[in-house]
């Protein structure tokens, strides 16, 4: 259990902390882990089965990056409403039935970010609104051409993959029960 928490840099987004805490036999550790508030990311389905993706430019890694739409939860706001806001910010889209499939830690070694998995279908296309700074364009793939993207490493973002390939798995297990 942590026993003490010093914060060591406060951002617009995440703080970063140093973290003590004690093992088994009693011996005291210290850590540094980023503090992030959570976020969502979506898997936009539309009617005919393509999915909606995204070509995100990523500064951290000086790379665009093919993505599920995603964003960081706002002070008290459910994550069900920043799926939807985010859906429609970096897509255009609204949908009418947005729900949650899967909860995951992004990467809990150094960082508490929980990120929340939607399925958005019922899609109805709009404008998107990008933040200043978002260079995001949205673009449509059949859902085998997705599953092609993630095989050939084409798609490496760690939210990407866990959304698409859950929800490949969650649909070829309902198919074989039937």
């Amino acid at each position: 259990m942590i026993e003490k928490t010093e914060l060591l840099l406060k951002t617009g987004r995440f703080d970063v902390v140093r973290l003590s805490y004690r093992d088994a036999d009693g011996s005291v550790h210290t850590r540094e882990a980023a503090r992030h508030p959570g976020a969502v990311t979506i898997l936009p389905i539309l009617e005919d089965g393509r999915v909606c993706l995204i070509r995100n430019y990523r500064v951290a890694v000086d790379q665009t990056l093919i993505e599920l739409p995603a964003g960081t939860l706002e002070p008290g706001e459910a994550p069900s409403v920043t799926a939807a806001r985010e859906l429609e910010e970096e897509t255009g889209y609204r949908a009418s039935d947005v729900r949650q499939l899967a909860e995951f830690f992004m990467s809990p070694g150094i960082l508490s970010e929980r990120m929340v998995l939607f399925l958005a279908r019922g899609l109805t296309p709009g404008a998107t609104r990008l933040e200043g700074g978002e260079l995001i364009e949205p673009f449509h793939v059949a859902w085998d051409e997705a599953m092609a993207l993630v095989e050939r490493g084409e798609i490496r973002d760690a939210k990407s993959l866990v959304g698409l390939l859950w929800y490949d798995r969650h649909q070829r297990r309902m198919k074989a029960e039937g």
